[in-house]
């Protein structure tokens, strides 16, 4: 009898443990999807603010020693060229591939549809 309690006291240990850990992402989200969506509505006047949220949810990935999302750089890359700053986007764009290689067929599109705005 004692055994079978002994058992039973493990079981619900594990179990609750294991409902401690809470859920893990393998990126930083933070800002970057809101932003996106904001982006694509009617009015893009907040570029700024948009440029400052994705700067912010970088410096946050950083200071937690996380991994910034799939895109951002490249949405950053894209809302610096949309507000004509050229050397920093493509600076993001150049960061979006080298943290992310699979990215580089799409960030070669970017820059050769976007080369007469960009150099």
């Amino acid at each position: 009898m004692h055994k079978k309690h002994f058992t039973y006291a493990l079981l619900t240990a594990a179990v609750v443990l294991a409902g401690c850990t809470g859920p893990t992402t393998l990126y930083q989200w933070d800002g970057y999807q809101p932003s996106v969506y904001q982006y694509y509505q009617a009015d893009n006047n907040n570029l700024d603010e948009q440029v400052a949220e994705l700067e912010e949810s970088i410096e946050k990935a950083r200071a937690k020693d996380r991994r910034v999302a799939p895109g951002l750089h490249a949405h950053l890359g894209l809302l610096y060229a949309n507000s004509g700053r050229e050397q920093q986007a493509l600076e993001q764009f150049a960061t979006e591939k080298r943290l992310f290689p699979e990215s580089a067929v799409f960030m070669d599109f970017l820059l050769k549809q976007n080369k007469d705005t960009l150099q």
